[in-house]
């Protein structure tokens, strides 16, 4: 609000970094600059969309910082949201920045808020073969008061009430102090109808793995090479590092710097989408603080 009050909306950038990465930005390109995805996204193609952010290490000396805010606002209500809704929008009708900004909104306003039975919270207490930090508990850390409630681990079901999207869930899933370093949009589509392989089908799945390691497949059964007439799950891979081995990605901080000097707010957040994140979320936070809710261990 006080942004607003000595700014318009154009002079604004609001920056969530992972806008800036090369496999969110595909996403757009990837549904609708092809013909083959249109007709199979939605509903009765679907099963399930997963978007999962996993940490190898814990605060990192961040405790402090982290135990004020949680994984949910650091992580879900806006990395992971931002991934959910470029997946879920409808088709824009230009590139230019607001008209991809106005489905993004459409549908987060179909986004209702989030509730508590949908939610699962756990907090990291420490492995071992964990990596740097990990190997400690999130409460051995100096800068996290004693006691701490704090979630370091959420996984939330969206829903979305639409034409396109009723009866899908949109599983965000965020952590640290886990067992790799991942994010990754995860579209699982429905069991083959009218099955005649004696259930062996496994579910296709085309997955958009943002880092590390970009990288885009298609999961699918395909007959076993050979002799006999059995079936194997495969992969149509397109990795960046091998098929793009000569172009460096750039970081998607310089990504949205460039943006900000050439005047681009394709890639940035305006006021309505951060307004509409927050009320799907702010209930489910001022529940969990007012509850008490005790986080799983893991």
């Amino acid at each position: 609000d006080h942004l607003a009050s000595l700014f318009t909306e154009q002079q604004i950038y609001r920056i969530d970094h992972y806008l800036g990465k090369e496999m969110v930005q595909n996403l757009m390109t990837l549904r609708f600059g092809n013909r083959i995805f249109n007709p199979c996204w939605n509903r009765d193609n679907i099963a399930s969309v997963q978007v999962t952010f996993k940490e190898p290490f814990g605060t990192q000396g961040r405790g402090g910082y982290f135990d004020e805010f949680g994984i949910i606002r650091d992580v879900m209500q806006n990395h992971l949201l931002q991934i959910a809704t470029l997946v879920a929008m409808e088709k824009p009708i230009s590139c230019l920045p607001d008209d991809i900004r106005n489905e993004k909104v459409k549908v987060l306003r179909s986004i209702p808020e989030i509730e508590l039975k949908d939610v699962v919270l756990g907090q990291y207490v420490g492995n071992e073969e964990g990596e740097g930090d990990a190997k400690l508990s999130y409460l051995d850390d100096l800068t996290v008061p004693k006691g701490s409630r704090t979630p370091t681990y959420a996984m939330a079901v969206l829903k979305i009430n639409n034409e396109r999207w009723d009866g899908v869930p949109f599983i965000l899933k965020c952590g640290k102090a886990l067992n790799e370093r991942k994010a990754e949009v995860r579209i699982q589509f429905r069991d083959v109808p009218g099955d005649i392989f004696s259930g062996k089908p496994k579910r296709n799945e085309l997955v958009i793995r943002v880092q590390p390691g970009e990288a885009l497949y298609v999961k699918m059964m395909v007959k076993t090479p050979g002799m006999a007439f059995d079936m194997e799950e495969t992969e149509l891979d397109l990795t960046y590092s091998s098929r793009y081995e000569n172009v460096k990605l750039p970081d998607a901080y310089e990504r949205l710097i460039l943006d900000v000097f050439c005047g681009s707010q394709m890639h940035f957040v305006r006021s309505d989408e951060l307004s509409e994140a927050w009320r799907i979320f702010t209930p489910l936070l001022h529940k969990i603080q007012q509850e008490n809710i005790v986080p799983i261990p893991y």
